[in-house]
């Protein structure tokens, strides 16, 4: 048993021995970080402004549109830009904006419309960061280290999720509000630095894993940008495998967003007759069961059928979004969330490793955006209809969400080709 542990402690950390992902990893914390104080920097100072939700709701969407437009743009770049300089170009021009809006806020010289402009530049800047950084990871590391590297990112990207506003608050509270915007534009340049010192790993001529960052460069380079993005869009949804992940990772996201959102909310406060605190340790334990899962599927030296484990996750999150639905107390509802977290923890790993192990490395980043892109467009869909449904109790609203995963769990073991994914 100890051996075991030893193993698995050694096969997790195997990955922070090598500079290069260790820069990758300070990179991506010192990223996220960034956005959870811009966050918090234009929420106040929007409300300190305004004192009005509503423009609250046009800045952050100025920022949201942006991104989710040309996210499929950065994705295609990596035929001619590697993901390296996308994402180090990416983190100092967010850098740059946010040391001006911050001194532009200390000068008194900030507006709404001047906020509209500036998160709607952050946002198209920030849509070339986020692929390049999904995709990056193959030219960093070797194929087998691919599922602990992922691990250990996304446990860091899930503390500084928690750490960004929460330090971005801190802040505010005890500075004037633009002092967050320049400590955000520190925590981008830093990332900026960080990333620009990632030496790819050599690869044979013959193979394309890794991108633009490493192997000979897609024929399609050549073609134009749009031409590339349908490329990319081709590639993702002709093969089977691909749209499989694409539609479990579209059905997570739809019994995500609003069950997990309005759904908790409604949860905490109406049928378990808690308060904020109640709310919190539902999204404490959603949390932790992620990281907890995300750690024991990158210690596990294994790999699984995706498709088994794909379908697997689809009907654990049913059973786990119907349980919701009819508990009757907090306990219960914080150990079916933190089941399910766990479950997408652990699966996470896998089947990002799968994506970045299997696809050639040009076409990687596009396959990434177009994953995005329909989570952009779900998400808010999502909220949507769990508003209304949750008119009526968190009962309906749960049982529309399992129902949806449960048949996507169906739909994935209908097909041999799926099920035989490795």
């Amino acid at each position: 048993m100890a051996s075991t542990l030893v193993d698995a402690r050694s096969r997790l950390s195997a990955p922070a021995r090598l500079p290069s992902f260790r820069l990758l990893w300070l990179g991506q914390s010192l990223s996220l970080l960034g956005d959870g104080f811009s966050y918090i920097a234009f929420s106040w100072i929007t409300l300190g402004l305004t004192g009005s939700t509503l423009a609250l709701g046009y800045v952050l969407a100025c920022q949201a549109v942006p991104r989710a437009l040309l996210t499929l743009v950065g994705g295609s770049l990596s035929d001619t830009w590697s993901s390296r300089r996308l994402m180090t170009l990416s983190s100092w021009a967010r850098a740059a904006l946010m040391a001006a809006v911050g001194l532009a806020g200390l000068a008194g010289s900030l507006t709404v419309a001047v906020l509209c402009c500036a998160a709607a530049a952050f946002g198209a800047v920030d849509a070339f960061f986020q692929p390049a950084r999904a995709s990056i990871l193959p030219s960093v590391v070797d194929k087998e280290l691919l599922a602990p590297a992922n691990a250990l990112l996304a446990v860091a990207a899930k503390v500084s999720a928690v750490l960004g506003p929460a330090v971005g608050g801190m802040v505010v509270a005890f500075a004037d509000a633009p002092v967050a915007f320049l400590v955000d534009g520190v925590c981008f340049a830093l990332c900026g630095l960080c990333v620009s010192g990632i030496r790819p790993l050599p690869r044979p001529a013959a193979d394309g894993a890794g991108g633009a960052d490493g192997g000979a460069p897609e024929p399609s380079a050549a073609l134009s940008l749009a031409a590339r993005i349908r490329a990319g869009l081709r590639y993702a949804f002709e093969d089977p495998r691909i749209r499989t992940i694409l539609a479990v990772d579209a059905a997570v996201t739809f019994c995500q967003a609003g069950p997990f959102t309005v759904g908790f909310a409604t949860l905490a406060k109406v049928d378990l007759q808690g308060g904020s605190a109640t709310l919190g340790l539902l999204n404490g334990a959603l949390a932790g069961g992620a990281m907890l899962g995300t750690l024991v599927g990158g210690a596990l030296d294994t790999r699984p059928r995706i498709g088994l484990l794909i379908a697997a996750l689809a009907g654990w999150l049913a059973i786990g979004t119907g349980l919701l639905g009819i508990v009757g107390n907090t306990a219960g509802a914080l150990a079916t969330v933190l089941a399910m977290g766990f479950g997408m923890g652990f699966q996470g790993v896998f089947g990002l490793s799968w994506i970045q192990r299997t696809i050639d490395g040009p076409v990687l980043s596009r396959v990434i955006s177009v994953d995005m892109v329909i989570g952009y467009a779900v998400a808010p869909l999502s909220l949507i209809v769990c508003g209304a449904l949750a008119g009526s109790g968190t009962g309906p609203m749960f049982a529309v969400s399992a129902l949806v995963l449960a048949v996507t769990g169906i739909g994935i073991l209908s097909s041999r080709t799926v099920r035989e994914m490795r």
